[in-house]
């Protein structure tokens, strides 16, 4: 298989009408169960190819579907009347979350019924479950949550991972963060080569921590292999730069850069409101600006790009934000059949299996160069 090519997917996942199968979980959000059926509702009027398995208590979902005719013969109610909160701590919901509609859309997922399983709920113990119901592929460490990120790039995005699925990484690990944001790069965003950085405090080869430095040299090593342009270093002023298609980083480091994008992009938006609303001229420039200000808007707004992805599992799980609305329900939902459409899941796996043979294969051949010498 050439280094630039992905195994053809297998479709699991789809419906008896050729539709492909997103499994929903209802119950998770801030919003509730109303404006996840809107999301979803939304999401079918667009694409006539989606039909859904939706988690949660059934007398409930059934009056708020029924009242969507969009998801009329689109969308089966599985019933699940336990909900994991946001309070919820992971350990617990791990040993006592059977029942809730996370884990069903979970197992939706686990038994083939559906590809790809969105849900809005507490995140931390939406990975956990996704790790002991999907379990990680062969020769993924740690799993990642991968988030989109508005960018100068003509794509509109960039891609940065880890955001939050573990806080430590080695450099194996970044390694295996690269292959992964590579693929999701490939399949999510359309670009067949794509081009990886390491976010560090520098360009410079002499700066960062030790990891960093022995992250840089993998990653520079698996450029064939994983089918990816390797950029170096990168710093935080290149997330949304045209440099960089996927940044690596540890969880730590890339959650506490993805929640400061988030509350800066609140927080110019704020700023205008303020501005344009400071008098009867700030008033009557904003309506003479209304087509750029609601471009600007849109660019900015994080409903669009709602949608953290974890990869290293078997399948595929999109984490909404919790606080998410219709649209970003609907954002998630559209990224989720995206992914599932590519054949993303079987890709990913493909290439990271590769990858990991590719790594031994050179550990043997280095082993019986230092025996035979």
């Amino acid at each position: 298989m050439p280094p630039s090519e992905d195994r053809a997917p297998e479709a699991p996942g789809y419906g008896t009408s050729g539709r492909i199968v997103i499994s929903v979980d209802a119950m998770g959000g801030d919003r509730g169960p109303g404006a996840v059926v809107a999301g979803m509702a939304d999401a079918a009027a667009d694409n006539p190819d989606i039909e859904f398995v939706v988690h949660g208590p059934e007398e409930v979902l059934t009056q708020l579907v029924g009242k969507r005719p969009t998801l009329s013969g689109r969308c089966t109610i599985r019933h699940a009347a336990g909900v994991v909160t946001m309070d919820d701590k992971p350990s617990q919901v791990m040993r006592h979350g059977d029942g809730t509609s996370m884990w069903s859309a979970i197992e939706s997922v686990r038994n083939g019924e559906a590809t790809v399983a969105v849900s809005c709920g507490n995140t931390g113990a939406l990975m956990a479950l996704s790790m002991i119901r999907l379990r990680k592929l062969p020769g993924v460490s740690r799993p990642a949550i991968a988030c989109l990120w508005p960018s100068r790039n003509p794509q509109g995005f960039n891609l940065m991972l880890d955001v939050g699925a573990d806080i430590r990484a080695d450099a194996p690990d970044l390694l295996q963060y690269a292959l992964m944001g590579a693929s999701y790069a490939r399949n999510g965003l359309g670009l067949p080569r794509p081009r990886v950085g390491l976010l560090n405090v520098g360009t410079e080869e002499h700066k960062g921590r030790a990891e960093l430095k022995a992250a840089q040299d993998l990653i520079a090593a698996a450029t064939e292999a994983g089918g990816f342009d390797y950029v170096g270093f990168v710093e935080g002023g290149d997330l949304p730069s045209a440099r960089v298609d996927v940044i690596v980083t540890d969880g730590f480091t890339g959650n506490i850069a993805l929640k400061t994008g988030e509350g800066t992009a609140k927080l110019v938006g704020d700023f205008l409101r303020e501005a344009f609303n400071a008098g009867i001229l700030s008033r009557f420039a904003a309506l003479l600006a209304l087509g750029s200000l609601k471009r600007l808007q849109k660019r900015i707004d994080p409903r669009r790009v709602n949608g953290g992805v974890f990869l290293g599992l078997n399948g595929t799980i999109v984490k909404s934000h919790g606080s998410a609305d219709a649209t970003g329900v609907s954002a998630a939902i559209r990224l989720a059949f995206q992914l599932a459409r590519s054949g993303f899941q079987e890709r990913l796996a493909a290439r990271v299996a590769s990858a990991v043979k590719a790594g031994q294969d050179a550990a043997q051949a280095g082993a019986e160069n230092g025996i035979s010498s």
